[in-house]
């Protein structure tokens, strides 16, 4: 408990934030928009910054924090967190511009984009065998999980939540185990 109240009542960033700030090297720490500028652009020399248009928005949200009644959704997001008492004094920061020279460092993180879901795409019929562009099934070929098509509107529909393609994924590839061992 004393912990707790040491990481989240203290002055500054929590100890795993620190060690990311150390550690991390996608992490840029600066004190000055064109210092973070610089250090993102060392840290990736191919990706062009429009500098004036992060600028801009970033000036554009701190007005945002001035308005009582702001359409920005993370700002409205925070107020909204912030209105319970236990989120208001432990889990989330107060709302503060993050161009105001007292909130420094800015850290800029360097992200690494990947895709997880193809959400189908490769059509199969009931037995999992892919099929061509006329519909017929291509001789020796299978598709299973989320490439088989299932997920973008079959099973579980447009709007299925994460964690629900496990069973999808399951059906799919028993379905193909079978065509594949009657085949033989």
């Amino acid at each position: 408990m004393r912990e707790l109240l040491r990481q989240r009542l203290g002055k500054g960033a929590t100890d795993a934030v620190e060690a990311f700030k150390e550690k991390g090297a996608d992490f840029v720490i600066a004190d000055s928009l064109d210092d973070l500028f610089a250090g993102m652009r060392r840290l990736a020399p191919d990706v062009e910054l429009d500098v004036q248009a992060i600028k801009h928005e970033l000036e554009a949200r701190d007005r945002e924090l001035d308005n009582t009644f702001t359409k920005d959704a993370q700002v409205t997001a925070l107020r909204g967190a912030r209105t319970y008492r236990g989120d208001k004094l432990i889990r989330v920061a107060k709302p503060h511009k993050i161009l105001d020279e007292k909130h420094r460092p800015l850290i800029a993180v360097k992200l690494h984009v990947l895709t997880r879901k193809s959400l189908g795409g490769i059509q199969t019929d009931l037995s999992s065998r892919v099929l061509n562009a006329a519909g017929k099934p291509i001789a020796g070929l299978y598709a299973v999980g989320e490439a088989a098509g299932f997920g973008g509107g079959g099973v579980h529909g447009y709007r299925s939540l994460e964690g629900t393609f496990l069973g999808g994924c399951l059906f799919t590839g028993m379905q193909a185990g079978r065509a594949i061992a009657g085949a033989l």
